[in-house]
């Protein structure tokens, strides 16, 4: 017998982060604007991806970006350049946003006259998982040279995620990926996950990606 009690918080900490998230869902609801949380290891190319994104969107959407750091405004700064408007969040060591966080991002930000808010998280795969950030969908990109078995690792990831970006599919030549294998491995996670295998740095495979955030925003104003 143990001689000291056990007290299991995990679920309750969860339980009011989630309800939280919902509050901020229905508040960016009303307001028509729509909150993407994007996540992925460091160095996969979320930076990248949202400066093509950008570019190809920003004439037709009204555009944010929420940089998630633990230090460095240098994520903020590019997004500012490429014609987005943009607030660095530093979440002083912390590896992940919570509803909270998100909220405190927002009103800093000011989002009534944004469309999309992408919210780029801190890079890894395991903590920006566990954490319901208030967003409609999320977006996760995983490169070429991270490996094919990244679904199998980093289940919950997976899991959660509404659409797997591909990125970096110009060197597929160089590395021993097998993108059969991804999509067999991210849909023994998620069934319902949807895959664009893209490249960043060519714009190959992007457009789908485009389109897929366009429905998203329209259907999300029209419910």
């Amino acid at each position: 017998m143990n001689p000291f009690k056990v007290i299991e918080v995990k679920e309750s900490i969860f339980a009011d982060n989630n309800a939280d998230a919902d509050r901020l869902r229905q508040e960016l609801k009303g307001q028509g604007t729509y909150l993407l949380n994007l996540m992925s290891s460091p160095g996969s190319g979320k930076t990248s991806t949202l400066k093509r994104t950008i570019a190809a969107l920003k004439d037709e959407l009204r555009l944010g970006v929420m940089e998630a750091d633990i230090d460095s405004d240098v994520d903020a700064a590019a997004i500012t350049e490429a014609g987005a408007r943009a607030i660095q969040l530093h979440t002083g060591g912390m590896c992940h946003l919570d509803a909270d966080m998100t909220r405190q991002g927002i009103r800093e930000f000011g989002t009534e006259d944004l469309d999309l808010v992408i919210l780029e998280n801190v890079g890894n795969l395991v903590c920006p998982a566990e954490f319901d950030t208030g967003a409609v969908k999320n977006a996760v990109i995983l490169s070429v040279p991270e490996g094919h078995d990244k679904p199998l690792k980093y289940p919950l990831m997976f899991e959660v995620a509404n659409v797997l970006l591909v990125n970096k599919i110009d060197v597929l030549p160089y590395f021993d990926f097998d993108l059969e294998k991804l999509t067999e491995y991210a849909h023994m996670r998620n069934p319902g996950l949807q895959i664009f295998p893209v490249s960043a740095k060519t714009g190959e495979g992007m457009d789908a990606w485009y389109d897929w955030l366009r429905r998203e925003v329209k259907n999300w104003k029209s419910k």
